[in-house]
């Protein structure tokens, strides 16, 4: 069993004593990726993940510069956004990085105080608030930027009784796959260059009030070619997780070196999504085309008992289910976990999911960091990037 939580002999909850208030966070309100074509994004988003048409703004509502798709399952929120002119900021985002995430929602009581004492601690001002109306309400919207060109952005809704944003109509349609099961974000990690992550955790902490309560380092995270390092950075109530990594010196290219060569930058490289029953949830994804990192070898599922521990008794997955998925099985104090990893879900190798059930357990699956890095190192060698 992988020792992956610091300070474990206290608990979490002593860990987020250190975490500060003035922030209070509500949950993830949505993600917003900017998309060179966000109808067919909108359209994959739907066939391949079964996420539903939930909202749009575009030129039937208004707007001149760009088009939004809100996609919702459960509660995950989408927002697929392109620019309608070459000259849109929108566009050069593309252009520079592909497809990728642009805002990180933050739901919150007050958007107008999240602003103030996050940009009096040193945030770079994104957006100032910003009161937003229509028949049903209004919504107060303020962002700042992290890392890299990505952007925090506080939402507050409780104003609001619309479908979701001032400005968005319902969107309706006849095309919507049934779910596959997905029902939160459970974390998103970052990826930052070099010598960056502590520059960054340090950011989170002073500017959100968040703590560092996981650390890994190259010696937990490495394989004969490559390694990397990755902090943990949380909210006080633990809703809101970011794991943010760099690279490490190693044999050959890392994932992340990977991501910031074709990023062109840090950003967020995946989004894991809850869910409650991953065996179905992971066969739905595989039958509607969704490509998953390659199995770990036999060995690996043959040592899925020991690695376990104390908590083999709880499991109630079958483990050749498991393998016949490629579901990776990790353990912590608290409990296990089940996750599996796609592989970047457009041409250039850098967003990509991760699916993930808890058992009880708080990590992120440290004893399968060597498994997942050499799959994901198969497939960089046959990119030619390792």
């Amino acid at each position: 069993m992988a020792k992956e939580i610091k300070n474990v002999e206290y608990g979490l909850e002593k860990i987020f004593e250190g975490a500060q208030d003035f922030l209070p966070l509500l949950g993830t309100d949505y993600v917003e990726f900017y998309v060179g074509n966000a109808k067919q994004s909108a359209h994959y988003y739907k066939t391949a993940f079964g996420f539903q048409s939930f909202a749009y703004a575009g030129l039937e509502t208004g707007l001149k510069d760009r088009t939004s798709y809100v996609l919702k399952q459960d509660k995950i929120k989408l927002i697929l956004t392109t620019a309608l002119k070459s000259d849109s900021p929108i566009g050069e985002h593309v252009k520079k990085h592909g497809d990728g995430v642009k805002v990180i929602a933050l739901w919150v009581e007050d958007a107008r105080k999240a602003f103030e004492e996050t940009t009096k601690r040193g945030a770079k001002v994104y957006m100032e608030p910003t009161v937003e109306k229509d028949e049903n309400g209004e919504v107060v919207r303020a962002g700042i930027y992290t890392y890299g060109e990505t952007v925090h952005m506080f939402v507050e809704r409780k104003n609001y009784k619309g479908t979701f944003l001032p400005g968005f109509r319902e969107w309706k349609s006849d095309y919507n796959p049934t779910p596959v099961g997905l029902k939160f974000i459970d974390h998103m990690v970052g990826n930052v260059g070099w010598n960056q992550m502590n520059p960054t955790v340090k950011w989170y902490e002073e500017v959100m009030g968040f703590v560092n309560f996981l650390s890994f380092d190259d010696k937990q995270i490495h394989t004969e070619y490559s390694a990397l390092m990755s902090k943990v950075m949380s909210n006080g109530n633990g809703r809101i997780k970011f794991p943010i990594n760099e690279p490490a010196k190693g044999n050959k290219k890392s994932q992340i070196e990977e991501y910031i060569e074709f990023y062109e930058g840090a950003g967020v490289q995946h989004l894991a999504l809850a869910t409650d029953d991953i065996i179905k949830t992971v066969g739905e994804l595989k039958a509607r085309g969704v490509e998953f990192l390659p199995p770990p070898p036999q060995a690996y599922y043959d040592d899925i008992p020991k690695r376990l521990g104390v908590h083999k008794d709880m499991m109630k997955e079958d483990i050749k289910e498991l393998q016949k998925l490629s579901i990776l099985v990790d353990a912590d104090e608290e409990g296990y976990l089940l996750q599996i990893f796609t592989k970047p879900v457009e041409d250039r190798p850098t967003l990509f999911y991760e699916i993930i059930q808890r058992m009880g357990a708080k990590g992120f699956g440290a004893g399968n960091f060597k498994a997942l890095f050499e799959s994901i190192e198969r497939e960089q060698a046959l990119r030619g990037t390792l």
